[in-house]
């Protein structure tokens, strides 16, 4: 589904991606992992077209994104923090998109009522809370019903019933066959959900491999246990 080649991308004299290498298959769940500035971030963007690499290339659905956007229509993008204009109610946010996608199969009034947003569908995001307005984010990144999600830290802000209303959404569009790209810092939900592990260090792939892998690697059960043990290794490297 996605492969990465040789990436790179540095922002001034500061080195973000360092070649990086990357096959991300059809259907699976890929949780990306890291430390702050490990360049997580930044290879998501790559692939949506926000951040333009040095030197590399990036294949979706067997197409190189670089001067090709239209890919970009398939992709359902949850931001870590979303920037919505704050004069816009959600109603207004979700039609505004929909008219921008020319989507005709939306599905936001099923996601509208799993995330108990209806009270607040008409008034301005300035007036919302923090959680709420990431639940607004979630029922933009997942009303299309796009084939490959992209998920930045998709919980960040939310009520535990909200996350675990986000957390059955994910796993019944990983059954649907989507690809997910996942990253977060709440290890249960990587031990949970995750199919493949991808550990990030200082812009290089320090570990990619099933969570089962990374427990055998490291023999510990848990997998938050298993990544420390992972980062103290690296560290004294």
């Amino acid at each position: 589904m996605i492969q990465i080649k040789a990436l790179e991308k540095s922002f001034g004299k500061l080195k973000v991606l360092r070649g990086v290498d990357l096959n991300i298959r059809r259907g699976s769940l890929s949780a990306i992992l890291g430390p702050n500035a490990s360049g997580k971030t930044t290879i998501i963007k790559s692939i949506l077209g926000l951040v333009i690499p040095d030197a590399g290339e990036i294949i979706v659905d067997g197409k190189p994104v670089s001067g090709n956007w239209d890919y970009r229509n398939a992709i359902g993008y949850m931001p870590q923090i979303a920037k919505f204009p704050d004069n816009l109610s959600p109603r207004e946010l979700i039609s505004m998109l929909t008219d921008i996608r020319g989507a005709t199969n939306h599905l936001e009034e099923s996601l509208v009522e799993r995330f108990a947003l209806r009270p607040a569908l008409n008034q301005s995001l300035r007036n919302l809370s923090g959680g709420t307005r990431q639940k607004v984010n979630a029922v933009l990144s997942l009303m299309f019903d796009s084939p490959l999600l992209i998920m930045d830290e998709p919980t960040s802000g939310l009520d535990p019933v909200s996350l675990i209303k986000l957390k059955e959404l994910i796993v019944a569009e990983r059954e649907k066959g989507k690809t997910i790209l996942l990253t977060t810092h709440i290890m249960g939900l990587v031990e949970e959900l995750a199919d493949e592990i991808v550990f990030l260090l200082e812009g290089k792939i320090y570990f990619q491999g099933s969570v089962e892998q990374l427990r055998n690697t490291y023999k510990e059960e848990r997998v938050e246990r298993a990544i420390a043990k992972m980062m103290e290794t690296a560290n004294n490297q």
